[in-house]
């Protein structure tokens, strides 16, 4: 049976840095041909939706609506105003992130504030890490955006926000709430928002730790494209097997499954 959804990951399967991957906009031109709902879900926070949709227009020639792009920031916007404490937040990540969070009606604190968000900052310093420390000693909530130790680029594996996470941990001792793949939180709402059933909503990749995984885990059909993260020769000794294994999207039949 057909999948009627994708949940589709950008860095690595649709582009790779500022490389584009022919592949990948053949597939999504292939999706908007058929009328097949989908939506980028993304562990990038650096960008605005609006910046993501650009780029992809601009640099990648792939035009999509606003709203089929969903990122690790709107989602952690999301479990923030589901928590519900006191709207003050201290952020260490890009413009993406921080507007997020601040056109969210989220005030800055730099010295008690009730969350302490972490996404990928690459101005990153050592007194933006001290003030996340301190404050989450004195109970911020912690929040990671995703757990990407590496994001690959034209230059190779370069560090993510999981690096930058991992490192707060180590200091506070205290274990940050992932939002972004492969966790729960973001995969249940970008499931409400493209209103497909999840078992036929196809989950689309190159990486197994988090776009594969997010799958798995919680209970999505899985596509592991080999154009970006996980090689090619990890596949034979990987612990739960995706649904479907490509080396492009080329090579992708939207009706036989």
């Amino acid at each position: 049976m057909p999948y009627t959804g994708y949940l589709i990951d950008l860095d690595g399967t649709i582009y790779k840095g500022k490389e584009p991957i022919p592949a990948g906009k053949r597939f999504i031109h292939a999706l908007q041909e058929r009328n097949l709902p989908y939506l980028f879900v993304t562990n990038n926070t650096t960008r605005r939706p609006e910046a993501v949709q650009t780029m992809l227009r601009e640099q990648f020639n792939i035009e999509t609506p606003l709203d089929t792009i969903y990122t690790a920031s709107l989602a952690t916007v999301d479990y923030m105003n589901q928590v519900g404490k006191v709207k003050t937040a201290y952020v260490i990540g890009e413009d993406g992130l921080k507007s997020a969070i601040a056109e969210a009606g989220y005030a800055e604190d730099l010295d008690n504030p009730a969350y302490v968000v972490v996404g990928l900052d690459t101005d990153l310093t050592y007194e933006k890490m001290t003030i996340a420390t301190l404050a989450i000693q004195k109970g911020a909530v912690f929040i990671g955006t995703n757990p990407d130790l590496n994001i690959p680029t034209e230059r190779g594996l370069l560090p993510g926000a999981g690096s930058l996470i991992a490192l707060l941990e180590a200091a506070t001792r205290v274990k940050a709430t992932i939002i972004g793949k492969p966790q729960a939180i973001i995969m249940d709402n970008a499931l409400a928002l493209l209103g497909t059933e999840k078992s036929a909503t196809l989950m689309v990749g190159d990486n197994y730790l988090t776009d594969i995984r997010a799958g798995i885990d919680n209970g999505f059909p899985t596509l592991l494209v080999l154009t970006g993260f996980t090689k090619p020769e990890e596949v034979a000794t990987l612990p739960l097997a995706p649904t479907h294994v490509l080396n492009s999207l080329d090579e992708w039949s939207f009706d036989e499954q």
